[in-house]
């Protein structure tokens, strides 16, 4: 029994170790599972971290800001990063002129001609000289402890610091890399905390290159919001996104500054401007002066075209009659007199820019003129420059407000003629204009011009009223004249040949399918046109104005006739709008009937 009993145990043996080995397997085969699974699982957790994980990347901050070499000093205006326009001299900060005209403060003004920097103030010009500490108000002159402007080629840099004196302004310097931080911003602003310390990204998301940090409650000017991120604006310059979440108590703050803008003054009249151009051609025709005068009702200004700009030097040619401006006054009539850049020795965008680009050109026209308004006693001067190129607006401006010193101090007042607010006229910066001239002149017409590609009315309601409208946007209403024409066009259009049009494929003229042409009539005129034509006047309810239409030799022939209905409800704009008045060109060519309509309405 013994024996079997240990045979038994021997046979039970080798079957016990073989479970052993497979309990020895099966935990080998978790053990290699379940590490697969943590190696795929980190290797998971890598690539989540890759994809969605901060980076600690650096930005190149000499590329940010745009630096190249160590001359260059980064520019910062509120809250757009600039060109590296800036330099250190003997420890002053210096900005190009570029950048402090377009960003910092419109007024300052550099003659690279003559090398000259001038600032308008509201009774002076300051001057200030290359290389030089001393700067001129008038004849007055003043100094500071650093050069103020200095020059390497044709581009100025002008001290940061006198900048400031006619300018409400702060800044500050930062090094690595250099850097100055301009503010200019007044009113509410918005801003926020920092809840921890975080970074500054140069876009939106964690994988965007790092700017700067910023640490717990820092505050941060608020620029915009970008989903879960928020643009901002660090004090020493960065601007970058931060994350919502690491952002606290959003709110908006006032900001103001220790700065007093000047005043400016107006002459002006206590009564509703009603003037009308007299175009006079040479001095003889001044005699007529009276026969004009006792045609009219109720005006109270004129504007003769008595001063032509002769040349590019500044020179300009003269008609002016003082017996004219005695009669004028006899009969309780100012006196305006035009001065123009057309119809005299200069008459081009090229001419204009050469004129008004060089300072010593612009004193010179300034002085002639006036000394001819007060010889002749003139009460005003009225500006119709209207060859301004792009390129020439800010020598234009400063033209205007060069001249507007020179009549304050005289008693002169100055009117400044417009085209219709649009795009391609926005060089003449009528906002500046309505500043620093006394009135501001709408030349509310030629919406249709004698070289227009269509037919169409050279004042309609709309037109008038979008010059107006867009006008008053950037001048206030009580300085803005707005002119109407006592003149019509008369168009004769005949279809275009089909040689014609394919000649004018893809381009603009294939748009008009008409030949077009026009001649300008006076009120009076266009009526007896109408009238020998025996066609019908129909009212237009859109333009407001009657129209008429009929066929001969070969073409139809249309008109949008001005008149005492015309008139009537572009008047009534003047008056819905709270204009200063209203002008008209020319007199001479309007019907008797006019002046009882338009004394109505200025009266």
């Amino acid at each position: 029994m013994e024996e079997r009993r240990i045979r038994d145990q021997r046979r039970r043996r080798p079957r016990g170790r073989r479970q052993s080995r497979r309990r020895r397997k099966r935990n080998l085969m978790l053990k290699i599972i379940l590490f697969f699974i943590l190696l795929i699982g980190i290797v998971a957790a890598l690539l989540l971290w890759k994809r969605y994980g901060g980076t600690k990347e650096r930005a190149d901050l000499n590329e940010y800001y745009g630096i190249e070499n160590e001359n260059q000093l980064a520019v910062i205006v509120d809250n757009q990063v600039l060109e590296p326009r800036g330099r250190l001299w003997d420890g002053k900060v210096y900005v190009e002129y570029g950048i402090v005209r377009d960003y910092i403060n419109e007024r300052f003004y550099w003659d690279p001609n003559e090398n000259v920097l001038l600032y308008a103030l509201p009774n002076d010009i300051i001057s200030v000289g290359v290389g030089s500490q001393e700067y001129s108000v008038s004849k007055q002159k003043n100094s500071e402890d650093y050069v103020i402007l200095k020059a390497e080629g044709s581009t100025a840099y002008i001290a940061l610091d006198f900048v400031k004196q006619y300018t409400g302004i702060d800044f500050e310097m930062y090094d690595d890399p250099g850097r100055v931080m301009v503010s200019t911003e007044t009113g509410d602003v918005k801003v926020a905390q920092v809840k921890r310390k975080t970074q500054v990204r140069y876009q939106g998301g964690v994988k965007s290159p790092v700017l700067t940090e910023v640490e717990k409650k820092e505050k941060v000017r608020v620029i915009e919001d970008e989903g879960d991120w928020k643009k901002v604006r660090t004090e020493d310059g960065f601007i970058g996104y931060v994350g919502k979440r690491h952002l606290k108590d959003e709110t908006t703050e006032k900001v103001s500054r220790d700065f007093t803008e000047p005043e400016f003054t107006s002459i002006t009249r206590d009564h509703v401007i009603n003037m009308a151009w007299c175009n006079v051609t040479n001095y003889e025709a001044n005699s007529g002066i009276l026969e004009m005068i006792a045609q009219t009702k109720g005006l109270n200004t004129i504007s003769p075209t008595w001063f032509h700009v002769s040349d590019t030097a500044g020179n300009i040619e003269s008609i002016a009659g003082s017996d004219y401006v005695n009669y004028a006054h006899q009969a309780g009539i100012e006196v305006w007199a035009a001065i123009r850049d057309f119809d005299g020795g200069i008459n081009s965008f090229e001419e204009s820019y050469e004129l008004l680009s060089h300072t010593s050109s612009r004193d010179n026209l300034i002085n002639q003129l006036i000394a001819a308004a007060l010889s002749s006693g003139i009460d005003g001067i009225n500006v119709d420059f209207e060859k301004i190129s792009t390129e020439c607006g800010e020598h234009y401006i400063q033209f205007i407000r060069e001249l507007s010193v020179k009549c304050r101090q005289n008693g002169l007042v100055l009117s400044v003629d417009n085209y219709v607010p649009q795009a391609y006229n926005e060089q003449y910066h009528r906002k500046e204009q309505g500043i620093f001239a006394d009135y501001v002149v709408i030349m509310g017409y030629d919406e249709h011009y004698g070289g227009s590609p269509e037919a169409g009315s050279v004042a309609s309601y709309d037109f008038v009223q979008n010059g107006i409208a867009k006008t008053v946007e950037e001048v206030p209403a009580n300085k803005v004249i707005n002119a109407v024409p006592f003149f019509t066009r008369v168009w004769k259009e005949t279809p275009k040949t089909e040689e014609e049009l394919a000649a004018q494929a893809g381009t603009e003229e294939a748009e008009y399918p008409m030949n077009v042409e026009s001649t300008a009539y006076s009120m009076s005129e266009a009526q007896y046109v109408v009238s020998q034509a025996g066609a019908e006047v129909t009212w237009d309810d859109t333009a407001k104005q009657n129209y008429a239409s009929w066929e001969a030799d070969g073409g139809t022939y249309k008109v949008w006739l001005e008149d005492a209905e015309s008139l009537q409800p572009r008047l009534q704009l003047m008056k819905d709008y709270g204009l200063a008045g209203t002008a008209a060109w020319r007199l001479g060519q309007e019907t008797s009937d006019i002046w009882d309509v338009i004394l109505q309405y200025t009266n």
